[in-house]
């Protein structure tokens, strides 16, 4: 699955896809710092304990080029002549879009610095329902292996940070399995809702293998957030867009 194959059939979120596409253009010419690999053994007890690599204290990665690098990207795109159709807010910069430009600069900073966290930590230690990178709630999640081994693991929108986390329980209020339903989504790729019935809290699930790069990149399955929206479900999870924004003309698009 490419990504103009998957924009053809759902046309309606090419504006979206061209706004992503025009931001990592310009995120990519930006000089991106080295970011310093924390002391894994100094973080240890705070990891043990449950704080997020950038909440502690004893691990401190300094996020001030991050902060350098998010200024530079929006003021870059400020002054860029944007292509005719792609979406864009009212207000420039507006507070959503200014928290997906910040984002985008600091996935980039921290990239190594997650990639190195990735190998340092152990799983089965974390299993909690926050980014252990950054504290934010899952994006979305992602099915994988076989039965009966099957994991899900959770994705981060933030810092893209993957992470896994038991599969029979929700991960914004620990409910078990009996709560839990799932939503199909005829022709979508493996993509579908779960959902529970307690907290009426939803997590967009992608049930493969091979599209990760697409499927988990949020954008790609806004179209997923309407149909639960309109379920009574509601978001929890950390979201770089604002659907209130976007709602409207993925909705007319899609004939929702």
């Amino acid at each position: 699955m490419t990504r103009d194959q998957w924009l053809e059939a759902h046309p309606y979120l090419r504006p979206i896809a061209e706004l992503a596409a025009e931001v990592e253009r310009a995120a990519a010419s930006l000089e991106v710092p080295g970011a310093p690999i924390p002391d894994w053994d100094n973080y240890r007890t705070d990891f043990l304990a449950g704080v997020p690599l950038l909440s502690s204290e004893v691990a401190v990665v300094d996020l001030e080029p991050a902060s350098r690098m998010a200024a530079a990207l929006i003021e870059r795109l400020s002054s860029a002549e944007m292509e005719p159709g792609v979406f864009r807010p009212r207000d420039w910069p507006s507070p959503g879009l200014s928290r997906y430009l910040a984002w985008t600069a600091t996935k980039r900073y921290l990239r190594p610095v997650v990639q190195a966290f990735d190998g340092w930590r152990d799983e089965d230690r974390w299993l909690r329902p926050n980014c252990p990178t950054c504290g934010s709630l899952p994006a979305m999640a992602q099915l994988v292996g076989a039965d009966p081994g099957r994991k899900r693991l959770l994705s981060c929108g933030c810092c893209g940070t993957r992470w896994q986390f038991k599969r029979t329980s929700c991960p914004f209020c620990d409910t078990g399995s009996a709560r839990l339903s799932s939503l199909a989504m005829d022709g979508e790729s493996g993509l579908r809702i779960d959902h529970c019935e307690s907290c009426r809290g939803y997590l967009k699930t992608y049930d493969g293998e091979g599209a990760e790069t697409l499927l988990l990149a949020d954008w790609t399955s806004l179209h997923l957030d309407l149909i639960a929206h309109d379920r009574g479900l509601k978001r929890l999870a950390a979201s770089l867009y604002d659907f209130e924004s976007v709602r409207p003309s993925i909705a007319s698009s899609s004939g929702s």
